[in-house]
């Protein structure tokens, strides 16, 4: 189905808003984050009124949960249903991701396409479907959407029939099946782990927020990518571009971890031109309470006391009692994540902070195992990758 886009700012260039990993209905080691992540829609609002984009992309992991709360869900509604009376224009195109139920994300899938909303939770099943399209046209004439859910090769497996496909073959032997016309300009979402050909999968930072696979098996190389023209990533949350510019993980709206301390979020904003020619901005979204990493004496902590999400560290030298640290800490900052001590010598101080390290389950069951051939070590990853999935 084709749409025309109708620019009310005399614009001719497609305006397209990237965002991904929303995770709503997430917490943050026991603290809920709705009204923070309510804070940080109304700042996407904001921008979509002020640059009134013609498609707004969500690549995957729209709640934290595959069965999210009320209260989630309820969020969501709200910041879509708002999204759609600013900008009755709009066309709203998101995919499940690895925490979201895909079927739940396909609910009412064809009432909401009627109002240019599509939801796409399940990604090609048989012989017969392919990957979902969205056909547009602004004055370059169109544009061909490719709104892809996330896969594992368990999912796609009846379509080839064949066994022991991986994560990248899978993808290969999907977007090959698909009639790519690269004499018009195409867009992917996607909600997987790319890595740029040539490279391996420690050139992309993860963060303690996300679901990492045991070996990185779910890896895909972005040479398969090359058929378009601007691909939307989901899945990892630190924003970076993939090996291109038109390759872009825009990351989560909000940090979700410490690994995420004062690093900066935003918006990915694209306006497609003529093929070929893509121009790229980023607008700034600001949490209602960052994350910060303090350090410095009792009394200098203290000092710095406020509502934002910290992990402090305590460089006293000297003993303090350690249930005193603890209130007068917590008193101060009520949202504190973790307390450290840089001097450990204080036994009592691990009621605080414990030093041990607590290894990966890898780890753990290759130790407790002990010795195994290839094919049992294959048989280990897959089976921790699995409940890694379920947890999620």
């Amino acid at each position: 189905m084709d749409y025309t886009i109708c620019k009310q700012k005399g614009g001719v260039t497609m305006k397209i808003f990237h965002l991904s990993d929303l995770h709503i209905g997430m917490n943050l080691m026991n603290y809920d984050l709705i009204q923070n992540q309510k804070y940080v829609f109304d700042q996407i609002i904001a921008y979509a009124q002020k640059e009134n984009p013609d498609v707004i992309v969500i690549a995957g992991d729209i709640y934290d949960k595959a069965i999210p709360s009320a209260q989630a869900v309820e969020l969501f509604d709200a910041f879509i249903s708002t999204l759609s009376m600013t900008l009755p224009s709009c066309v709203f195109m998101m995919i499940s991701g690895n925490h979201d139920s895909a079927p739940r994300i396909d609910c009412f899938r064809h009432i909401l396409s009627k109002q240019k909303i599509y939801m796409i939770g399940q990604p090609p099943q048989n012989k017969e479907e392919h990957i979902f399209t969205v056909d547009l046209k602004d004055a370059y004439g169109p544009v061909r959407f490719y709104l892809l859910p996330f896969i594992k090769p368990s999912m796609v497996r009846p379509i080839f029939e064949e066994e022991g496909l991986s994560y990248d073959a899978s993808m290969r032997n999907l977007l090959q099946r698909e009639d790519i016309d690269t004499s018009i300009r195409n867009v992917l979402v996607s909600h997987q782990f790319f890595v740029p050909k040539g490279s391996d999968s420690s050139s992309i930072e993860r963060m303690d927020s996300e679901v990492c696979t045991v070996g990185n098996i779910d890896q895909i190389y972005t040479d398969i990518l090359a058929d378009f023209d601007y691909v939307a990533l989901g899945h990892i949350h630190k924003p970076m571009k993939v090996g291109s510019e038109t390759i872009q993980y825009c990351g989560t709206p909000m940090p979700y971890s410490l690994s995420e301390a004062e690093q900066e979020k935003h918006i990915v904003m694209i306006d497609l031109q003529a093929k070929g020619n893509t121009h790229i901005q980023y607008l700034p979204l600001s949490p209602l309470h960052p994350i910060r990493k303090l350090s410095g004496t009792l009394e200098e902590l203290l000092a710095q006391a406020n509502e934002d999400y910290v992990s402090l560290t305590l460089t006293d030298d000297t003993n303090i009692y350690v249930a005193d640290i603890q209130k007068r800490l917590r008193i101060a900052f009520p949202h504190v994540l973790e307390m450290k001590r840089e001097y450990g010598y204080q036994s009592t101080y691990q009621t605080i902070s414990s030093k041990e390290q607590v290894a990966d389950p890898w780890t753990l069951c290759s130790q407790f195992l002990g010795a195994m051939n290839d094919e049992e070590e294959q048989a280990l990853k897959d089976i921790i990758n699995t409940v890694l999935e379920v947890e999620a």
